[in-house]
C-alpha cells in the first residue's frame, strides 16, 4: 500500500491546480473554485434552439451541460 507522502506527491502531480489553491488558503484562509466556467455566446438557427430547449425541458437536463459533453465527444 503506498505512503501518503508518496500518494500526495502523485496526487500533486496530476492536480497542481490542487497544491496551489491550498498554499493560497493558507495566505487568504479562503477557497477558491477549480472549476470556472465562461459564457459562450453563439449563433444558431432560432427554430433548432427552440427544439433544443424543448427538448432538454422535456427530459429535465441542462443545456450547458449537454452542449459541453457534445463538445468533449467531438474533441476527444
Amino acid at each position: 500500500m503506498p505512503s501518503f507522502v508518496k500518494s500526495a506527491i502523485k496526487g500533486i502531480k496530476k492536480y497542481p491546480e490542487i497544491f496551489s489553491a491550498l498554499e493560497e488558503f493558507e495566505k487568504t484562509k479562503r477557497i477558491r473554485k477549480f472549476s470556472y466556467r465562461k459564457r459562450l455566446d453563439i449563433t444558431i438557427d432560432e427554430q433548432m434552439l427552440n427544439k433544443f430547449k424543448k427538448y432538454c425541458r422535456e427530459k429535465g437536463l441542462n443545456m450547458s451541460r449537454l452542449i459541453e459533453s457534445y463538445i468533449k465527444k467531438e474533441i476527444s
